[in-house]
């Protein structure tokens, strides 16, 4: 699909647009996604870099994953229309339903999870830990930091199991903090969730399609 991107140059380019990619076929998108170069495009009239989002359906069928990315600024129309997750298009029951995510960050942070054959659910509940924590020294003019899911790290611990590594934004401005979680926390909260897939907490991380801590965070305006 052909698409406009406005520049500040005062120059409007034209650029090919796919509503849908496939990972299998095009293995090449994973490591664009993950390093932020996805959908980057270039302005021909003064050589700005622009970093739009589009919506754009991720078909990953080895992986048994279908995500609608939708536009970060859509966050609000999102929640508003109430939107329920969609049935996927069924072959001898194979079809997995279209999962949503919200921005371009959330797909890469969703891809990577999915990479390392985690449950998104129980690392949702790890990153909403981890934010209740980071608020705790947050000074009152700040904004809510963000927490991403970054990948397993190392065969370390007692366990020897190694740990999954998140990065938290905004608690120092320029600055990126580090955190790992034991893998035996993450396999103790993802057997919560097994047992309890409907508790309250795993339900307040979901939205209809869309599951994410952001969900827990949203303002009471748009629950």
């Amino acid at each position: 699909m052909k698409r406009k991107i406005p520049c500040f140059c005062e120059n409007a380019f034209s650029v090919d647009v796919p509503d849908e990619i496939d990972l299998d076929k095009r293995p090449e998108y994973i490591a664009e996604i993950m390093d932020g170069t996805f959908m980057n495009f270039i302005c021909p009239s003064c050589g700005k870099k622009h970093k739009p989002e589009f919506p754009i359906t991720v078909n990953w069928p080895r992986r048994m994953l279908r995500i609608e990315a939708l536009p970060e600024l859509e966050r609000g129309e999102f929640y508003r229309r109430k939107k329920k997750a969609k049935k996927g298009d069924t072959k001898n029951g194979e079809t997995p339903p279209l999962e949503t995510v919200i921005g371009y960050p959330e797909l890469a942070d969703r891809i990577a999870v999915i990479r390392d054959g985690l449950e998104p659910a129980a690392v949702e509940a790890l990153k909403y830990y981890l934010l209740l924590k980071a608020e705790e020294n947050l000074d009152d003019d700040q904004k809510e930091p963000g927490v991403w899911y970054q990948g397993k790290t190392g065969e370390e611990g007692a366990s020897g199991e190694g740990f999954l590594e998140f990065h938290i934004h905004g608690l120092r401005e320029e600055e990126v903090a580090v955190t790992r979680i034991p893998m035996a926390i993450y396999k103790k909260t993802l057997d919560d969730y097994k047992k309890r897939p409907k508790g309250e907490m795993f339900a307040m991380l979901r939205s209809g399609a869309y599951l994410s801590v952001q969900n827990a965070l949203r303002p009471d305006i748009l629950k």
